[in-house]
């Protein structure tokens, strides 16, 4: 009877953790989801249309900690996707953390959302590595904020990488040199099983559909950022 009862409670605390998990991903997702809805409605003072509409990736990363800077720990985890073959759509998202390097955080802070626009296919290939470093494996610019895109220097236009933060409802360039950004294993297994946590971001990105928790994220990606086809 003591054996049933326990294993009765061990159960339910794992299907509880489980639970858990899903959640934290789900909220992160919700949370990606309405940093690129802000983004957008700030116009002027957000991040320009046009450049989303280029670009070949997006990273999302809501509610970045400012204080596991200092200590060197993992202080980030959001979500990455980039466009299918022929460019009219987005792919289902990876799932990716972003850990240590030298960051330059908006004042005043505590927590930032941080959008990576990837603008080329040399930036997208070196970020599906197992391993990627901002700054040291591709370029990477803070990226102009509304109409000032129209007067982006020569540095920002031939970057693989735009980089932008949001800290209390302000959009500005980032810059997030010698930061790493790995494949996020765990959340890899919540979106598409368990039987798939060492699948790589490459894989789900060219193979993987896009899961039910994720379709408002990607939904809202394709609202602001369709391209025309022929």
């Amino acid at each position: 009877m003591k054996y049933l009862i326990f294993s009765t409670l061990l159960a339910t605390a794992t299907l509880s953790a489980q639970s858990s998990a899903r959640s934290a991903v789900a909220e992160r997702l919700e949370a990606a989801t309405i940093v690129v809805n802000e983004t957008m409605a700030e116009g002027d003072k957000g991040i320009p249309k046009d450049l989303l509409v280029k670009s070949e990736c997006a990273v999302v990363v809501p509610g970045l900690k400012k204080g596991a800077f200092i200590i060197g720990a993992r202080f980030g985890r959001g979500f990455m996707t980039c466009r299918t073959k022929d460019g009219s759509a987005w792919s289902a998202p990876g799932a990716v953390k972003i850990e240590g390097g030298s960051i330059g955080l908006q004042a005043g802070g505590a927590e930032v959302d941080v959008v990576l626009l990837i603008m080329n296919q040399a930036g997208v290939k070196k970020l599906l590595n197992n391993k990627f470093t901002i700054g040291a494996n591709a370029s990477v610019a803070g990226g102009p904020v509304g109409r000032d895109a129209n007067a982006a220097t020569d540095a920002q236009m031939r970057a693989e990488i735009l980089s932008y933060s949001r800290s209390r409802g302000i959009f500005a360039g980032i810059s997030l040199t010698g930061a790493t950004i790995r494949e996020d294993q765990d959340a890899i297994a919540e979106l598409y099983g368990s039987a798939k946590k060492k699948m790589k971001n490459r894989d789900i990105l060219e193979k993987e559909t896009t899961p039910e928790v994720a379709k408002a994220y990607i939904d809202t990606l394709t609202k602001y950022s369709a391209r025309r086809t022929n």
